[in-house]
């Protein structure tokens, strides 16, 4: 819910910004994210429940990227029902903060999330045996709690931030702060920002840089067949880069301008507009990973998965004998499997 930005209100006054468009377009984009988001997790979660235990790592971290997902995606009817009533919040105090928490609760959690599994993946393919000691259910378990741990520490500020008002006879649910406490706001979410975001990207694409680097290098033993399923696999590798830029650079670029420009308070009523709308239509999209996560995850990058969709066609594999079409394609072998 974006509404009220009153951090700013006499600026938006003095401009008179219209946001009419947010009541189509929020609850469009947050009822895709929840029809797609909660079977799509829900999926996922059930089939990880259902395989053999003990999870291997790759899973521990995909659970907990479910969770992440799945507790911001059963927010989103308090804020369509919000949009229903005109940015009235009717669901208390307590709901209010809840909700913010738990946005950027999948938001953060689910980077740092992404950053363990990336790690994961490049111990995996660049050094496979010096790497085995600690590519374990344990290191996993600790690295899953860590990141919860680190999560939950740099955003209890957010329950204080977040809070209902009275403004214009309705009872609102502040999106970042009240007016009186911007400026604290806008220092701590630069430092979230650097710690949530901008460190666990640089570890993302290290380690995906540097597994396209380990499969480009010559192999003159490879055969044809190897081949292919290296350059499906960098292919992968880049589409999962790919994805991770899309879904969170621009709404961090986008989300920087805005709090920048409020905190300049700027008179500019263009620069207002343009800062203000860029933020309202990046904010619901950087929940699509909610959707995203569970299909190139689940996919491409965790074996027991894989495993999973197919012990799900074991009837049709079982048609074909070891390396006919129905075969688990090597290439998925190649990006999953611990080597």
């Amino acid at each position: 819910m974006e509404k009220p930005d009153t951090n700013a209100s006499k600026d938006q006054d003095h401009c008179q910004l219209s946001e009419k468009y947010k009541q189509i377009y929020l609850p469009l984009t947050y009822s895709l994210i929840f029809i797609l988001g909660l079977p799509l997790n829900g999926i996922v979660l059930w089939l990880c429940w259902r395989q053999t235990k003990p999870w291997s790592g790759a899973t521990i971290y995909l659970v907990n990227l479910v969770v992440t997902d799945l507790l911001y995606v059963l927010t989103l009817p308090f804020l369509l029902v919000t949009y229903v009533l005109g940015d009235s919040w009717p669901f208390g105090e307590l709901s209010c903060r809840l909700v913010r928490f738990l946005f950027y609760t999948n938001l953060y959690g689910g980077i740092l999330l992404l950053a363990c599994i990336s790690v994961d993946r490049f111990l995996g393919v660049c050094h496979p045996l010096r790497s085995l000691p600690y590519r374990t259910r344990w290191h996993a378990q600790l690295g899953a709690t860590t990141t919860w741990a680190l999560v939950l520490l740099q955003l209890l500020p957010t329950l204080a931030f977040s809070h209902t008002d009275y403004i214009n006879g309705k009872v609102i649910c502040y999106d970042m702060t009240s007016p009186g406490k911007f400026d604290q706001y806008y220092a701590y979410s630069m430092v979230v920002m650097l710690s949530g975001f901008v460190f666990p990207s640089l570890v993302i694409l290290t380690c995906h840089f540097l597994m396209i680097r380990s499969l480009t290098k010559p192999q003159e033993t490879l055969t044809r067949t190897g081949k292919v399923a290296r350059a499906k696999s960098i292919r992968t590798i880049l589409l999962v880069c790919g994805l991770f830029v899309i879904s969170f650079l621009p709404f961090h670029i986008t989300r920087s301008f805005y709090l920048m420009v409020h905190f300049l308070s700027s008179q500019d009523c263009q620069l207002l507009t343009a800062a203000s709308i860029a933020h309202k239509i990046w904010r619901p999209l950087v929940s699509m990973n909610s959707c995203l996560n569970p299909i190139l995850y689940f996919l491409s990058g965790v074996n027991n998965g894989v495993r999973l969709l197919k012990k799900l066609r074991q009837n049709k594999v079982d048609e074909h004998p070891a390396g006919a079409p129905g075969r688990l394609p090597r290439a998925l072998e190649i990006w999953v499997l611990p080597r």
